[in-house]
């Protein structure tokens, strides 16, 4: 592990307070190569790196997981570690690597520092952008655990302190800028613990970067740059934005890999670079930029242009072709349908003359035929059927499936169609062609029908009357405790419901079709209630009691009834009783007495089906 490495300490510095260095912002122009080329801590098959990278004074290494406190070590997952705490995160490094390492540290007890290290080898008068990812190990939500919280020195004065790290489950990437001063070429950067160990204060580090920052260095407009292959030469131009380098030198480079490796292109030093290499193919280009001549030889000291893509279109192309007889070959504007060598001149999409050469080859139909098996929905509406390939002779392969004008592929079986005519489509390498067309047979509808809505008194009767029309095999009501099957016909109910409700109805067919439908069933709250103003208690056998009459089920029952004198003292008093029980009614005595005639006030309470207890109360004559 290199040196560079250690710039972890910067990582989350956001501003710069001490001098000769000025505080910036994240760099907003372009950036150079990265210095600590370790930064990312590299990567590898174990899941702890075996060697020790020595990378943190006054902390341990070790090769098992997770660490504890005071030590640390570099790991591609803690999700393997078998002894993972049970608040900490199991996670990978940032990258797509799987193999990627990070830095996983448990903090020690003590606050102090946990990293040292002299950085040298910059360029004086010089931005720089340090910048790393770091997210705290400790899963969101889980309470009462420390978080880290660093502070960071430079030259041994403290320039900046985190606050404390939160449990957000995410990485995040810390970074700040600064300006070396005159004379300046090196640094001691030091990284202090200020929160405790124990429980918590446990984080990962990664994709740490020390890179120079300069001014936006472009190679403008960025797309790819199409020319001719009998075209000419063609300038580009560095555009830089920005006042850092008031002395720009330039060195232009070429990549022969695509990107991979760059190669300087010797004295190409000036703001433009001609290219004059006009065979086809794709040429790529960037530059390198510093303030001064002596900071452009060093990596460590300049900043690096966007890449720019100059693509050579050929003026020459050959193609080598096969069709079946019956098709033909349309190039600029022809079409051919013989054996036989064409060319043609066009004008391609970019501009260019280009000469095509066909070189094609017409051969006999092979005559492709198959057989397909069709298998039609079991229920209607549903995507269920299919077609199967069962044999297919001819055909020059591979061969080439589709239905209804889709995309050709491998996949020779269709499953999940519904009803309507397909096409299904064989082609062979050349494009002969076998098609056919089959049906797919919707069976007809299941449905169930519950007739229109329902509006009925309280205490009224409703008969629900389904119709199908199919066999039903079995059935379902919702809500399910609306009635008892073991009371009444469930496929025709008949009952009195106590409130509003809407009833479903899901049947099943023999072949396991749905089919359902609703119902609203309104219920008006009537109270069916009758209550007499007088009676004659002489036992002549008529109107000899006074009780409650109501409507069966409308009302339930008597859950009071009490009678009093013009004294108010109780005469007759009855609980949870029936309506429309005379004989469980006041007789007109008390203790065995006849009381006199006149008023008495009665007081009931009645329980209805829609178990609502409503009072009532009035004036009762008492006559002989």
């Amino acid at each position: 592990m290199r040196k560079s490495t250690l710039v972890l300490l910067a990582l989350l510095i956001n501003y710069w307070g001490v001098e000769p260095m000025q505080a910036q912002q994240i760099c907003e122009g372009n950036l150079g190569e990265n210095i600590f080329e370790d930064g990312d801590f590299g990567s590898g098959i174990p899941n702890i790196m075996t060697m020790d990278p020595d990378i943190a004074p006054g902390y341990v290494y070790t090769l098992s997981g997770p660490p504890v406190d005071g030590f640390y070590n570099l790991t591609n997952s803690t999700a393997v570690w078998s002894g993972l705490f049970g608040t900490w995160m199991a996670l990978s490094d940032n990258s797509p690597d799987p193999n990627g390492y990070m830095m996983v540290v448990n903090a020690s007890f003590e606050p102090g520092l946990f990293y040292e290290q002299l950085v040298e080898g910059l360029c004086e008068n010089t931005l720089y952008e340090f910048s790393a990812d770091i997210i705290n190990l400790i899963r969101f939500g889980v309470t009462d655990h420390i978080e880290p919280n660093v502070s960071f020195l430079l030259d041994g004065q403290q320039v900046y302190t985190t606050g404390n790290i939160g449990q957000t489950e995410t990485w995040n990437t810390y970074g700040f800028t600064f300006s070396t001063g005159p004379g300046q070429t090196s640094i001691t950067l030091a990284l202090r613990n200020n929160a405790p160990g124990g429980i918590g204060n446990d984080l990962a580090l990664d994709n740490i970067s020390f890179r120079a920052c300069g001014p936006e260095a472009l190679i403008l407009p960025e797309d790819v740059a199409n020319i001719c292959e009998d075209g000419d030469p063609l300038v580009i131009e560095a555009t830089i934005i920005g006042e850092q380098y008031d002395t720009p030198n330039f060195q232009w480079q070429y990549s022969p890999d695509g990107g991979v490796t760059w190669i300087d292109l010797v004295g190409e030093n000036g703001p433009t670079y001609t290219h004059t290499q006009l065979s086809s193919g794709m040429y790529y280009y960037r530059y390198l930029l510093a303030n001064e001549a002596d900071n452009l030889s060093s990596s460590k000291c300049r900043v690096i242009s966007n890449v720019k893509v100059i693509n050579v279109v050929p003026k020459f192309f050959e193609i080598i072709d096969t069709i079946c007889t019956g098709l033909s070959y349309l190039q600029a504007g022809n079409s051919y349908d013989q054996t036989g060598i064409y060319v043609d001149s066009l004008i391609s999409s970019l501009g260019c003359d280009s000469i095509v050469t066909l070189d094609l080859t017409v051969v006999p139909d092979t005559e492709i035929g198959a057989l397909l098996s069709v298998s039609d929905p079991i229920c209607f509406g549903e995507a269920e059927g299919s077609v199967s390939l069962d044999s297919v002779w001819g055909g020059a392969p591979p061969l080439q499936y589709s239905l209804s004008g889709a995309a050709p592929g491998n996949q020779f079986n269709f499953l999940m169609l519904g009803g309507g005519e397909y096409s299904y489509e064989i082609v062979d390498r050349f494009g002969c062609s076998f098609s056919t067309t089959f049906l797919i047979d919707d069976p007809p509808e299941f449905v169930v029908d519950l007739g229109p809505d329902i509006t009925v008194d309280l205490g009224e009767l409703v008969e629900l009357s389904p119709v199908a029309n199919q066999a039903v095999d079995t059935f379902y009501w919702s809500p399910s405790d609306l009635f008892s099957c073991e009371l009444v016909d469930c496929w025709n109910p008949i009952w009195a419901p106590a409130n509003t409700v809407a009833v479903n109805l899901q049947a099943f067919n023999e072949q396991g079709c749905i089919a359902e439908d609703d119902i609203n069933i309104e219920v008006i709250k009537v109270r069916k209630v009758y209550i007499p103003n007088i009676f004659t208690p002489n036992f002549d056998g008529n109107n000899d009691y006074f009780t409650i009459f109501g409507a069966i089920p409308n009302v339930v029952a008597i859950v009071e009834l009490n009678i009093f004198d013009r004294w108010g003292e109780v005469v007759y008093g009855a609980r949870e009783i029936p309506p429309n029980e005379v004989t469980l009614g006041w007789d007109g005595t008390l203790r065995g007495k006849e009381m006199d005639e006149g008023v008495y006030v009665y007081l009931a309470k009645v329980r209805f089906l829609d178990q609502e207890v409503v009072l009532f109360s009035g004036d009762l004559l008492l006559m002989r």
